[in-house]
């Protein structure tokens, strides 16, 4: 995998015809954290703080993937959002 391909993904998923739906933008934001900054390094927001707690946990489930894995993984899921929401 190419810091290319990633990079490409990451701009290609800005330019969706639709917004991806609240599963898809978690798969794609936890993806991405762990491509970027590995293991989620902060500690879990407040229980006001939903969004906050939500990014956090989507980043948390991707403990433990190597960064090349998640940025394939990401391209994948972009290739996949291209096909489901048009670009």
């Amino acid at each position: 995998m190419t810091l290319e391909l990633f990079d490409k993904a990451v701009e290609e998923v800005k330019v969706l015809k639709q917004r991806p739906d609240k599963n898809d933008l978690s798969d794609l934001y936890g993806l991405y954290k762990q491509a970027t900054l590995g293991d989620v390094n902060t500690e879990r927001p407040g229980f006001l703080d939903i969004i906050g707690k939500g990014k956090w946990d989507a980043w948390n489930t991707m403990k433990g993937v190597s960064k090349d894995e998640a940025m394939a993984a990401y391209v994948d899921l972009v290739e996949k959002l291209k096909i489901k929401y048009g670009i």
